[in-house]
């Protein structure tokens, strides 16, 4: 009986040990994925407007059809959000209430500006349904002139008319990372972890 309880017993110890190294490999596969994964901002692609130059000009029409200037210096100290969307865009609908709140909690120097193509009747559609309370211009020239190409995009342009960042935004993470990117002057997030990240061993900087 003594014999049967002490074997058990050394059983159940390297069982123990067992887990508890299985317990440490996952934790180290754990801090090696949070490495390689790390998070990064809104990813910029193709040839856009260079960061910390002059932002491009052009003018675009809110849903009553009055011109709206965008891209030169603001006028009220306020730097201006461009968020390019499209009403068939799902990741446009989910992010609307982040950018809406983050208009809303920075208006004192950010102002926020919607921004697509298509029929006004449309839009204006699209406005009533979402119940957007947020400046909506339309304009394929302001597409253009910042080459956007996937959706849903956004651009930070400073009080003077500069550009800060910019990036495809899906998650609210990528839609605040334009405003640290600007903090740390750098084009976006995503480049700034590349350039400090180190070299992997034996691979060429």
């Amino acid at each position: 009986m003594t014999q049967a309880l002490v074997v058990s017993t050394i059983l159940l110890w390297i069982a123990v040990l067992a887990l508890a190294a299985l317990v440490a490999a996952l934790l180290r596969q754990v801090g090696v994925l949070h490495e390689r994964i790390a998070p990064v901002g809104a990813l910029v692609t193709g040839a856009v407007p260079a960061v910390g130059a002059p932002a491009p000009r052009a003018v675009a029409r809110d849903l009553a059809g009055a011109p709206v200037s965008l891209g030169g210096p603001s006028g009220d100290g306020r730097a201006t959000l461009l968020f390019f969307l499209s009403p068939t865009c799902p990741v446009c609908k989910t992010l609307l209430p982040v950018v809406t709140r983050l208009a809303r909690e920075e208006a004192a120097r950010v102002r926020a500006v919607l921004a697509s193509d298509g029929p006004p009747e449309e839009h204006a559609r699209f406005v009533r349904e979402a119940g957007v309370e947020l400046p909506y211009v339309l304009g394929a020239e302001l597409g253009l002139a910042y080459r956007v190409g996937k959706l849903p995009w956004a651009v930070l342009v400073d009080a003077g008319g500069v550009l800060r960042a910019q990036g495809l935004v899906n998650t609210r993470e990528h839609l605040e990372s334009l405003f640290e990117a600007e903090a740390r002057g750098v084009a976006s997030l995503d480049e700034w972890l590349r350039a400090a990240q180190p070299p992997r061993e034996g691979v060429a900087s």
